[in-house]
């Protein structure tokens, strides 16, 4: 199944137009990026950044203001839905009521007038993919909703689509099974090697799921790469806030030597990298406030006044193979990720503690 095609957006913008004299609406600003051959990219952000308009674009439901789309080598800026092979999974599933499961998985190979006994072998094969083979005579309305979404992904992938959508397919479901499809989901696409366009305002979805992450803001893409390189080096606040828990010390920056830079945090001393593709970053220099960011694990607990600032526990969150130690600073509240708790020193609700940094682990932010 499937084929492996790219898929990019030069300067792509959605604009509606204003209505009783309002203001236009920027749904989508300038977009401009490409999914390679085989990528699961996830587009990332707050509700009503430009994720799903994008989403809606690729597939041909909306049509873009400005800019083109293509995929693989066609042009498909101005085609409806049914000249682009595209195969969406919608939040909702969609699926028909009235139908059993077989006969929903094979709608759209009997629209695409496919004979009958190349349907029942590719439906088996799709059921099976998606380990539901012994529900073909089910009605969708005796499914489970994990059973429903895989469902809606069998009747998506049989149609062998160079590009499979997925809007936000999992928020409908549980945390279980949530965390179960998403494993799912990545076999499936793997196997398959369609390319992917993922959206979801869940990072930690975003995070395990895929080869590129974009994450979007107000219409406008704030930061694509790997999840490693997003998670430890964002290139603002609002990026590395969104992909993870993070803590944000005030700094004052009195030295820059390439991607390092010397900060003084509450009169101490700490020598970071500068995050993000900010070398020769103006914002970053000499004498110019900044942030250092401070992810859970790259924080470590002491006695008072031996840290960069002391704090209080409020609560401990206990995961098993982890700790949560939430604190109270003057710097806002913050999270140390404590892991091997049996191992390891977990400081009890209310004891008071100072708070340092790994220097490798942490990084440097322009302030906004």
């Amino acid at each position: 199944m499937g084929n492996s095609v790219a898929v990019s957006l030069d300067h792509v913008a959605k604009i509606y137009p204003n209505t009783k004299g309002k203001k236009d609406v920027v749904a989508v600003a300038d977009s401009t990026f490409t999914i390679e051959p085989g990528e699961l990219v996830t587009l990332l952000g707050p509700s009503g950044c430009g994720k799903t308009t994008t989403l809606r674009m690729i597939a041909g439901f909306e049509l873009p203001t400005s800019g083109a789309i293509r995929i693989g080598d066609a042009d498909v800026t101005m085609l409806p839905p049914n000249r682009r092979n595209t195969a969406t999974v919608f939040q909702s599933y969609g699926l028909f009521p009235h139908m059993n499961v077989g006969d929903n998985v094979a709608y759209g190979l009997k629209l695409r007038k496919v004979a009958p006994a190349e349907i029942s072998r590719r439906v088996a094969e799709a059921l099976a993919m998606v380990g539901l083979s012994d529900l073909a005579d089910r009605n969708p309305g005796r499914l489970s909703g994990g059973q429903q979404q895989r469902v809606a992904l069998a009747r998506s992938l049989i149609v062998e689509p160079e590009v499979l959508l997925l809007d936000e397919p999992l928020s409908n479901l549980d945390a279980l099974l949530r965390e179960q499809m998403r494993v799912e989901i990545k076999r499936i696409q793997k196997k398959l090697g369609n390319t992917t366009v993922y959206v979801t305002h869940d990072r930690v979805e975003a995070m395990s799921l895929s080869d590129k992450v974009i994450v979007m803001r107000d219409g406008h893409i704030m930061q694509m790469g790997k999840p490693s390189d997003i998670y430890e080096n964002p290139r603002s606040k609002f990026v590395a806030g969104f992909v993870g828990k993070v803590a944000f010390f005030p700094a004052d920056v009195e030295g820059v030597d390439g991607m390092e830079a010397v900060c003084s945090i509450g009169g101490k001393k700490v020598k970071a990298r500068i995050s993000g593709e900010m070398s020769g970053n103006a914002d970053i220099r000499a004498g110019t406030k900044a942030a250092l960011m401070a992810r859970p694990e790259s924080l470590r607990l002491g006695e008072p006044g031996e840290g960069l600032v002391d704090g209080t526990v409020t609560t401990n969150i206990y995961l098993g193979s982890s700790v949560e130690t939430w604190m109270s600073t003057p710097y806002g509240e913050m999270l140390a990720q404590i892991d091997d708790p049996a191992n390891r020193t977990v400081w009890p609700e209310g004891s008071k503690v100072s708070i340092s940094v790994k220097e490798s682990l942490v990084r440097v932010l322009p302030e906004e």
